[in-house]
C-alpha cells in the first residue's frame, strides 16, 4: 500500500501588518488586554483585491517550486478554508484555474480550525488506495474582511489521523447566515442584527478544546504505538496561546516539544497549522524520522489529531 509523504511545505500572508495598537483605535481594547488573553501581538489583513484563492496561488507556487514540481504534476486539490471567495462553487476549482491546470480534481473541505487536519485525512486516504499520487493540500482563510471590528465583536476579532465532532455544540461557536435555512436566506434585518459574522461563546469553547485536543493527542499516540518520549514536535491549532499551553499541560509535554507562532499572526484557523509547519520546519525544529503530532479544534464542534513520522 502507498504510503503518504510531505514533499514541500511554504505559506504566504497579506503584506499589511496589524498590530494590537491598530485595533485599539477601532474598538474598546489595548494591547495588554490582547496578548493577556490570546497572546496575540500582530495579524496580517488583506488588501484591495487580494483574496484567499490569490493567497492559496502564492503559497502552492512557492510550495511546488521547493519540491522541483510544476502545477501540471498535481493530481487533485484538497482545499480547506471556511472563508470562501464566493458563496459557490468553491475556492478548490479556483484555484485550479490560476494554477492553469485542466480537468484535475478539486474538493473543498469546510471545517474550519479542523479543516487541515480532516483535509489530510482526504489526501491521505486517496494516496493509500492509490487513487491520486501528488495532492496538493491547502489552508487558507480570510477573516479580516468577515470580522466585526467594533468592541460588539471584539472576541473574534483578537483571537495518522483521528477525526472528532458534536453538532451539540454547533451555535457556541458559528455564522448564522447568510444561510439556506433563512428564509430568505440573507435580508437586510439579517445583516443589521450581525448574523453574517462570528460570534463565539469564548468560555465555553475554551473549555471543550483545552480537553478534547489533549485527549485526541492521545488516541492517536496510542492508536500508532508511540509515547510522549517519542514526540519531537507537536504543532497544534493556532486559536489562543493559553489554549495551547494548557494542551502542553494536558498532555506533559515540555516547552520545547510544542511550536507555537500565534503572536505573529492570530487565529488562521485551517491555514494556522501549515503556517506554523512550515515556520517549524525552516527553523529546523523538525527533521526526517522525527514524530510530529497535529492537532487542531473548531467550531462544529470538530476537532482531532495526527501522528506522523516525518
Amino acid at each position: 500500500m502507498p504510503r503518504t509523504e510531505f514533499i514541500a511545505t511554504a505559506f504566504h500572508v497579506p503584506s499589511r501588518l496589524v498590530t494590537n495598537g491598530d485595533l485599539a483605535g477601532m474598538m474598546e481594547t489595548s494591547d495588554e488586554w490582547i496578548v493577556q488573553r490570546s497572546g496575540i501581538k500582530t495579524r496580517y489583513w488583506v488588501g484591495p483585491g487580494e483574496t484567499g484563492v490569490g493567497l492559496a496561488k502564492a503559497a502552492a507556487l512557492k510550495a511546488l517550486a521547493k519540491a522541483r514540481l510544476q502545477p501540471t504534476d498535481l493530481d487533485c486539490i484538497v482545499y480547506c478554508t471556511c472563508t470562501p471567495d464566493h458563496f459557490e462553487p468553491g475556492n478548490g476549482v479556483f484555484l485550479q484555474r490560476e494554477l492553469g491546470l485542466g480537468d484535475v480534481p478539486a474538493v473543498d473541505v469546510r471545517n474550519q480550525c479542523s479543516g487541515f487536519l480532516y483535509g489530510l485525512s482526504i489526501a491521505d486516504a486517496w494516496i493509500r488506495t492509490g487513487q491520486y499520487r501528488k495532492v496538493l493540500l491547502v489552508g487558507a482563510e480570510v477573516h479580516s474582511r468577515g470580522l466585526d471590528k467594533t468592541t460588539r465583536g471584539r472576541d473574534t476579532a483578537v483571537l495518522s489521523t483521528h477525526l472528532f465532532s458534536d453538532g451539540r455544540h454547533a451555535e457556541k461557536l458559528w455564522v448564522d447566515g447568510p444561510g439556506l435555512a433563512h428564509d430568505p436566506f440573507v435580508s437586510h434585518e439579517m445583516l443589521d442584527r450581525g448574523e453574517h459574522r462570528p460570534v463565539m461563546e469564548g468560555r465555553e469553547v475554551f473549555k471543550f478544546a483545552s480537553t478534547s485536543m489533549p485527549q485526541s493527542v492521545q488516541l492517536a499516540l496510542q492508536a500508532n504505538g508511540l509515547t510522549l518520549a517519542d514526540v519531537k514536535l507537536l504543532v497544534p491549532h493556532q486559536a489562543n496561546l493559553r489554549i495551547i499551553e494548557m494542551v502542553r499541560q494536558a498532555t506533559g509535554l515540555r516547552d520545547d516539544q510544542v511550536f507555537a507562532n500565534i503572536q505573529k499572526y492570530g487565529n488562521t484557523t485551517a491555514a494556522s497549522i501549515p503556517i506554523a509547519l512550515d515556520e517549524a520546519l525552516d527553523a529546523g525544529r523538525l527533521q526526517r524520522g522525527d514524530v510530529l503530532v497535529l492537532t487542531a479544534f473548531g467550531s462544529g464542534f470538530t476537532w482531532g489529531s495526527a501522528a506522523i513520522r516525518w
